[in-house]
């Protein structure tokens, strides 16, 4: 296996914590989430710390630069146990100036409630999973908040938080293009520094899904009403000063998710918790590291074993490539070819990227291969044709 260059990372260092539970399981969701009646968070709390511990000895003195509670949800966790969490990071880690620390949140006032106790823990900015801003498509979503009870827990986070986020989806069952236009625009209205925007997908293993498979799910918009949304979407997120520098997410400028930059520029982070992915360079030697999915073996093979991830896998020059391109050409700065080339060991194809040139899909500044806004719509298919494999 190849030794990586010193200088090849740029993305920085990161932490992600996965809680897996929810109150109930959306049917669109595809995330590692689970229902549970009883959760002890003490053991949980105990367990996050022991593999902060762990992980922490391996990467030494890597300042972090953002922590990100995702799940599942999040707003579960008692306040206590996320204090637990960061005065353990806290004490592991050298924290950089500027750090991001990120939790996911539901509307619900019982979730709401707990915004206040998260703050005096450590967290700094929250995500909150609002979805619609009406309730019949909530309830159609699966989602148990009221928009009343968004709007008054998004106010809660704004006036505690200096950075708040909400998420939307769009292209839903029986939606219109003017409908979305006035949904957008209300959140705008609404929004702080950052909107997270995102077309309904019909993924395999969910409950949509599974009533798509059978014929049962009606009132999908057809691709081109789908790509109208898109473009309505980029047209008022700029007017109101809400950049796309990344295919779903829009923030005005410096209010970038800085954790998820780390994802989309391939730099390390370390995922605890059930599910849970991660990326570590260790020795110069880049790693897929991953946990198993079950809550319940994960709890007991960290408190019993002392190790909460299954075996590591190295990453050849080709994977470390493609995963750098397929992240990277999703954000507005692109990939630099030369970090590109570091990794693969060798240059892109230029044959592609003249053809996808001439098609108007990307375009070359500063030496950074970055998908137009012609190409961002169809960036699967950009990716495809220039994937090492």
């Amino acid at each position: 296996m190849a030794v990586l260059p010193e200088d090849w990372q740029q993305g920085g260092f990161g932490l992600y914590i996965h809680w897996p539970f929810c109150l109930s399981k959306c049917p669109y969701c595809d995330f590692n989430s689970h229902v549970a009646t009883e959760i002890d968070q003490q053991k949980w709390a105990q367990a996050y710390v022991s593999e902060i511990g762990r992980i922490a000895t391996e990467t030494g003195s890597k300042p972090l630069k953002s922590v990100f509670f995702g799940g599942g949800t999040p707003s579960l966790m008692l306040p206590e146990t996320v204090d637990a969490i960061l005065s353990k990071v806290r004490k592991c880690w050298t924290l950089g100036n500027d750090i991001e620390i990120t939790l996911e949140a539901n509307p619900t006032s019982v979730e709401a409630s707990r915004f206040a106790g998260y703050k005096d823990a450590g967290m700094n900015r929250v995500s909150i999973g609002i979805q619609a801003l009406n309730n019949p498509d909530l309830r159609r979503l699966g989602r148990l908040h009221t928009v009343a009870e968004a709007r008054t827990a998004f106010d809660t986070a704004a006036n505690l938080f200096d950075r708040v986020n909400f998420d939307l989806i769009y292209a839903r069952q029986d939606q219109t293009l003017l409908q979305w236009r006035a949904e957008l625009t209300e959140a705008l209205n609404m929004a702080a520094d950052h909107l997270s925007l995102y077309q309904l997908t019909i993924e395999s293993g969910t409950a949509f899904g599974t009533r798509h498979a059978a014929g049962g799910l009606y009132g999908l918009p057809q691709e081109d009403l789908a790509a109208d949304m898109y473009e309505l979407t980029q047209e008022l997120t700029s007017a109101a000063g809400f950049e796309a520098y990344e295919i779903s997410n829009h923030a005005k400028t410096g209010a970038q998710s800085r954790h998820n930059l780390i994802y989309w520029q391939a730099g390390d982070y370390a995922g605890i918790g059930p599910g849970a992915h991660g990326r570590l360079t260790l020795n110069g030697v880049r790693y897929a590291t991953e946990c198993p999915k079950s809550p319940q073996i994960w709890l007991e093979s960290v408190l019993k074993n002392g190790n909460g991830e299954l075996p590591r896998q190295a990453q050849s020059p080709n994977e470390r490539a493609d995963e750098y391109l397929m992240m990277g050409l999703r954000v507005t700065d692109g990939i630099d070819l030369l970090r590109y080339e570091k990794l693969a060991e060798k240059p892109i194809n230029s044959n592609s990227i003249n053809m996808l040139s001439d098609y108007g899909l990307v375009t070359l500044q500063d030496n950074h291969l970055i998908a137009t806004p012609q190409g961002r719509p169809v960036l699967n298919a950009i990716i495809k044709e220039l994937l090492t494999e």
